[in-house]
């Protein structure tokens, strides 16, 4: 982070977010602690965080049902930039309000920036942009431009046409939301306070909070990866693996 000396610059928290219980991906366990070139796949996300000179606490928020094996991975890992292994919530929402809870000594001036756990080939440049940008303006995430045509549905005429065409926007103004996403801990307390104080909230990511609830807040987005895949389906191990071989043919090559 740029622009401040290491007594005024704001503290950085990444939170983690391995709540997810993996449903599409068929395995007996969360997608987070499948493993990946002989590591959980959590312990690859977690390492890049670790590591980053942007960072200065590392939170992780797990399923409860499997909190005791999140607590082993992180105790394998050994790194003293993890501060806590949290239960997370029923919703994606839920995870992240635990995650603000957990920081309620901090002032809103800090920063948290929230990851999903299943995205392991995060980026460090991703997370310096996010933690610039969140500085600036108080919230941002990664994002990407859609190479795919997106078009909104509407119902169709008859049991045989489910669905037609209502809109096709221009791909030109269409971007992939990645993670993570990073935010002043005022902005996202306010935002998540005003969401649970509505009882027609539905379940969002935190851009999703902030833009409802803020909309006075410009949420930045700052270039991300097609690297930066989440971990859904069985097939996304053997992409992740293909592409972790990749960067470390790379690194190895510079």
């Amino acid at each position: 982070m740029t622009g401040w000396d290491d007594n005024t610059r704001p503290q950085v928290t990444a939170a983690v977010l391995a709540g997810g219980r993996g449903s599409r991906m068929g395995a007996q366990r969360p997608k987070q602690l499948l493993e990946l070139a002989g590591r959980t796949i959590l312990e690859h996300s977690l390492a890049t965080f670790c590591s980053s000179p942007d960072v200065d606490h590392v939170l992780v928020l797990s399923a409860s049902s499997h909190i005791d094996e999140t607590k082993r991975v992180v105790a394998h890992l050994a790194d003293p930039k993890i501060t806590a292994v949290l239960p997370g919530g029923a919703e994606r929402s839920d995870t992240s309000r635990c995650a603000i809870q957990a920081l309620a000594d901090r002032p809103d001036s800090d920063l948290l920036l929230l990851h999903d756990a299943a995205r392991p080939l995060v980026e460090p440049a991703e997370i310096a942009a996010c933690v610039s940008a969140a500085t600036a303006t108080g919230a941002a995430s990664v994002a990407i431009p859609t190479s795919d045509t997106i078009v909104e549905a509407a119902p169709g005429p008859a049991s045989t046409v489910p669905e037609t065409v209502a809109h096709m926007p221009s791909r030109s103004g269409l971007r992939r939301m990645q993670t993570p996403q990073g935010f002043r801990l005022g902005t996202l307390r306010r935002a998540h306070d005003r969401a649970q104080a509505d009882p027609h909230f539905q379940p969002t990511d935190d851009c999703g909070v902030v833009l409802r609830y803020l909309p006075e807040t410009s949420v930045a987005l700052v270039a991300g990866t097609e690297h930066n895949i989440k971990i859904t389906h069985p097939g996304d191990i053997a992409i992740a693996a293909a592409l972790l071989g990749r960067r470390t043919n790379q690194e190895e090559t510079t």
